[in-house]
């Protein structure tokens, strides 16, 4: 396989119908906002997904979240001394972060992808603090106009202990969007693909995980069908500095609304204005 020798830019557009796409734990998991009302999800939330789905395409993930994980391991040191090569370099006297950073890049796509800080204590060795700067970088999602954010009271009226008598019931709330178009950009860096190892084929993965970001995601707050990515913009530049830079070529990406208040996707206008050299691929969403 070899390593990515051209830079890529990425966008995505997606939209969010009737869902929390990202609740915010300081505001009692309200769905984000900036100060002007528009909503946002962070990378960090768009990584994890991008991970669950490279996780379910079968690809060796490092972070995993528990409630998804594919093996034995609670704990990142644990998934880390599992491998032979790291475990080695974890116990001995003198620890080498940049064979113990090849080592993770090689065996884990989301680490040679986004990067990793390994921060382990010693145990009978050196212990090792080791950062990896992945080349694939993500901004947060914002949606295109400011949203409507709809609060509901829920209750439970089912005991969680067993007695004789009945529970009062149990008040909390729930947050939604009713509908909101987001879009976020990003981009691979080839130099840094050069140091962990990131290839053509990683690339192809990512692309793929992005056009299906929401597939095996359902939960209460985001139900089946509720978060859809509707297109991936995907440009690939044939130098490894690129023709353009980023911004510029994530500013080509053009919306227009076609109703004064839009509600959902089709109210809007997408249109990526011509880069001279620099050709775009639009990928539907399945």
């Amino acid at each position: 396989m070899t390593t990515l020798d051209h830079k890529i830019d990425f966008a995505v557009v997606l939209s969010v119908t009737k869902a929390n796409p990202n609740g915010d734990p300081l505001n009692g998991n309200r769905p984000r906002q900036n100060y002007d009302g528009y909503g946002e999800i962070s990378d960090v939330a768009l990584k994890r997904k991008i991970r669950n789905r490279l996780q379910d395409m079968g690809e060796s993930i490092f972070v995993q979240s528990n409630d998804r994980r594919s093996d034995s391991y609670s704990s990142l040191r644990e998934r880390a001394d599992a491998n032979a090569e790291l475990a080695k370099i974890l116990k001995s006297k003198t620890s080498s972060s940049d064979e113990f950073a090849r080592i993770a890049c090689r065996e884990w796509l989301d680490v040679r992808s986004f990067g990793q800080v390994f921060a382990f204590k010693a145990d009978k060795g050196a212990g090792v603090s080791v950062g990896v700067r992945g080349p694939v970088s993500i901004h947060t999602a914002t949606s295109i106009d400011p949203i409507d954010i709809t609060s509901m009271q829920i209750t439970k009226s089912v005991n969680s202990e067993p007695g004789a008598a009945r529970g009062s019931d149990t008040m909390g709330m729930k947050h939604r969007v009713d509908s909101g178009v987001y879009v976020f950009y990003g981009s691979i860096n080839t130099q840094l693909a050069e140091k962990t190892g990131f290839t053509h084929q990683d690339a192809e993965k990512l692309k793929q995980a992005l056009v299906t970001l929401f597939e095996n995601d359902a939960s209460s707050a985001r139900p089946e069908g509720s978060m859809e990515v509707h297109t991936v913009y995907w440009w690939e530049h044939n130098s490894k500095l690129g023709q353009y830079s980023s911004a510029k070529v994530h500013r080509s990406l053009t919306i227009e609304k076609l109703v004064e208040e839009p509600k959902s996707f089709t109210d809007y206008k997408f249109t990526v204005q011509p880069l001279e050299g620099l050709k775009v691929e639009s990928i539907h969403g399945k």
